[in-house]
């Protein structure tokens, strides 16, 4: 049974901020106030009602009240809200299957994020950006205290609630049935003492109920290969490889999931090739021969001092060009040293790259020269006086 003290927000003034928070997104926080905040035991959640400056109720903001996340099903959404505003009527017009596009008219959205690089939390820097300008994300997260360098959460829960948090805002920059690809997957936590066993944890299966929670669908499974060689560094295998003793067989590792999902639409794929509003991106897009015919990819691992998990260009760039058209915009929440930013650049798309690590960003900044050339000037920072080189400090925008 779930106990309050589990719950995060456990205040009135958190479950109002939580709720601001959700208004800002649609510009609509000067213009509502909030009644009186209650929590709902049985489900788990904050109700936030939300009154108009003539205080009559016009909906409410429905918030989990242990992961924070605003339940977007049961919230008032913005078509809601401004029709009660206005005191207009609520157009209840059914939403058209595809097929029907010629008779709406509508067509894929050509975000005009410009290249960017974000220095601080990406879940905060997911927060401040745009809604559906991101046209495909493709990242790796930290692995779960799998080394020292990366032991920043005291529990696994508190890790999945944070990946939670990251695909719960992604969802709402990722354009119309565009994808999210991650490359994931089970890490080895090494036992302390030899009275101790180690364990692995099943990292991408966890993975996936928080994509199907977050409401994306699950579109392929791709089997990262290594070559033949590889994994012996984890040390699994080995007690194994001298003994040879039943029950004690453990495979040396030498693959990694790239889970692909997509966010929920009616549209087919079909309709961002037919109703794209720049036909000569589109063509010049289509994927030359030599393409990975099968959900098997074998592709060598990258090394590099500067970083401890570096995934390969090779990989990157698979993925960029199979799931985003030429100009599209490729985020990376988790940046690294910038190898989605260079894989982005060199096949003709923008990107959007989030990191918090100093050094990192540190590299990036450094790399974007050989990336860009004379056209560096362009590039939209955030935060990023705080690094070592005192970049100014400039607004998250669009062009």
């Amino acid at each position: 049974m779930i106990k309050k003290k589990q719950y995060r927000i456990t205040e009135v003034k958190e479950a109002k901020q939580v709720a601001l928070d959700y208004l800002k997104l649609f510009e609509l926080d000067k213009a509502i106030e909030f009644g009186l905040p209650e929590i709902d035991d049985r489900y788990h959640i904050w109700r936030v009602p939300l009154l108009s400056k003539n205080n009559e109720n016009i909906g409410e903001v429905v918030i989990d009240a242990i992961t924070t996340l605003i339940n977007e099903k049961k919230s008032s959404n913005k078509e809601v809200l401004e029709s009660r505003l206005l005191g207009r009527k609520l157009n209840n017009t059914s939403k058209k299957m595809e097929g029907s596009d010629d008779e709406n008219g509508s067509t894929p959205k050509v975000s005009n994020l410009r290249n960017t690089v974000g220095f601080g939390d990406c879940e905060e820097l997911l927060s401040e950006t745009p809604n559906e300008s991101v046209d495909l994300i493709f990242t790796s997260p930290p692995y779960f205290n799998a080394r020292p360098e990366y032991a920043e959460y005291l529990t696994y829960e508190e890790y999945l609630l944070k990946i939670k948090k990251i695909i719960h805002q992604s969802y709402r920059v990722l354009n119309e049935g565009r994808f999210f690809i991650m490359n994931i997957s089970p890490i080895l936590i090494r036992r302390s003492s030899r009275s101790e066993a180690s364990k692995r944890i099943a990292v991408p299966f966890d993975f996936h109920r928080l994509f199907i929670e977050e409401n994306f669908e699950f579109i392929d499974d791709i089997i990262w290969v290594k070559p033949e060689g590889a994994g012996w560094a984890t040390g699994r295998g080995r007690r194994f490889a001298a003994d040879r003793n039943p029950l004690q067989y453990k495979p040396v590792p030498v693959t990694e999931y790239i889970l692909v999902y997509r966010k929920k639409t009616e549209k087919l794929i079909d309709w961002h090739i037919r109703k794209h509003p720049i036909p000569e991106l589109v063509e010049a897009s289509k994927i030359e021969d030599g393409y990975e015919t099968t959900n098997i990819w074998k592709i060598h691992p990258a090394h590099s001092q500067k970083h401890p998990a570096i995934f390969p260009l090779e990989l990157a760039e698979k993925v960029i060009k199979y799931y985003s058209f030429k100009n599209d915009v490729v985020l990376d929440p988790f940046a690294g040293t910038g190898t989605v930013g260079k894989a982005a650049i060199k096949l003709g798309r923008r990107f959007v790259l989030f990191e918090q690590d100093p050094e990192y960003i540190t590299i990036i900044q450094e790399e974007l020269h050989s990336w860009l050339q004379n056209r560096v000037n362009e590039v939209n920072l955030i935060n990023l006086e705080l690094t070592k080189n005192k970049t100014p400090f400039l607004n998250f925008d669009v062009v």
